[in-house]
């Protein structure tokens, strides 16, 4: 099986000043089309580790709007500079005060994050921020401030982080659409590898709409697989395209070494709006859950299982359906399928058209909450 470890690298600092690295496992599963034995690593250093609309300009009040792929192209050079001072370094401390096997002391990590708002909130993994006594944010032009955690969701591997930093600071990158990437896309991703500040590279998109795995192994989808050079410390960063919109967060690489070996991905910055948008606004992400195990079938996804109470349950969905569209979609596959639900909210009345037994069926579900 492959596994995902985080992209961040994390040390354990003694009272005598020692450290030891160590790299933090986010999960194990296979990302979709992976190559076997190669191990996806989240992007975190130690010791320091979609919607459719106008983009907002600078300084804005109101948070990123999505704009779509804009009829300027920039160069590579031209992204950098545009984004390099709303892209920061997010400093995690968890376990003060702790006994390590090396003495009393603390676990620190690095990771990386961007400006979201003018109102000073950040965008950076769930992995960078997990089990955080404190945090620290730094700007580009080397000022820090201490941040607070607005809330993370384990499930899409995203946290939002406040900071009350001066306005001139708070920069925010414009937000681009993800289901317009296309393969060969130029790409630019910005973050703190091993700790070095600022630092750009660029690739191509590689793949879309890969699967990948949240830290609790809830399948993320609609992932951007690129071969910008992404390391330990770039988690959190900003994927963007050539028109200076992010299109996605860097979040794990596939790796037999642990190093960057060209296939690295990113939360689709679609997934990531919803969601940071509902952390700011109450803490907490909620998603939309049918309530069954979804497995493979020829022109649809089959019915393995179905959760007691569940709105499949209610909906009458039995083991051995096989769903083929949801409100008139067509549904060709199990990632398909939880995709389509992803995109709900608890709530949500859906029409699942199903096949049982050679007939075609319509069924109602509203759905509930796996939050």
């Amino acid at each position: 099986m492959n596994t995902f470890d985080t992209e961040t690298k994390e040390h354990t600092k003694t009272m005598a000043g020692n450290r030891n690295r160590v790299a933090a496992l986010v999960a194990a599963a296979a990302v979709a089309g992976g190559g076997a034995g190669a191990g996806a690593v989240a992007l975190t250093h130690g010791g320091g580790s979609s919607h459719t609309a106008a983009g907002t300009s600078a300084g804005s009040s109101t948070s990123p709007t999505v704009s779509n792929v804009s009829s300027t192209t920039l160069t590579i050079g031209q992204v950098a500079r545009a984004s390099l001072r709303s892209v920061v370094e997010i400093d995690s401390t968890s376990g003060a005060g702790q006994q390590s096997p090396f003495g009393q002391g603390s676990s620190t990590a690095e990771g990386s994050g961007w400006v979201y708002d003018t109102k000073g909130d950040i965008v950076t993994n769930q992995h960078v921020v997990d089990g955080a006594s404190s945090v620290t944010v730094k700007f580009d032009d080397g000022s820090s401030y201490k941040g607070t955690i607005v809330g993370t969701d384990v499930s899409t591997d995203l946290a939002v982080v406040h900071v009350d930093a001066p306005a001139s600071k708070l920069v925010p990158l414009q937000l681009g659409d993800s289901s317009s990437a296309q393969i060969g896309d130029t790409v630019v991703a910005i973050g703190n590898p091993f700790g070095l500040d600022g630092t750009v590279t660029s690739g191509i998109v590689s793949a879309t709409n890969r699967e990948i795995s949240a830290p609790d192994e809830t399948p993320i989808e609609g992932a951007i697989q690129t071969d910008a050079a992404i390391n330990h410390g770039n988690s959190g960063g900003p994927l963007l395209n050539l028109a200076g919109r992010v299109i996605g967060v860097t979040s794990q690489i596939q790796s037999d070494s642990g190093g960057n070996e060209g296939v690295g991905f990113a939360i689709p910055v679609n997934t990531v709006r919803t969601i940071a948008d509902e952390l700011i606004a109450s803490g907490r992400a909620q998603h939309a859950l049918l309530g069954i195990s979804p497995g493979n079938a020829a022109n649809g996804a089959r019915v393995e299982s179905v959760e007691a109470g569940s709105a499949a349950s209610d909906a009458g969905l039995k083991v051995g359906d096989v769903i083929t569209a949801v409100n008139g979609s067509p549904v060709a596959s199990p990632m398909q399928l939880r995709a389509i639900i992803a995109a709900h909210r608890p709530g949500d009345k859906v029409t699942l058209t199903v096949r049982r037994s050679g007939s075609t069926l319509t069924l109602h579900a509203t759905l509930g909450s796996r939050s």
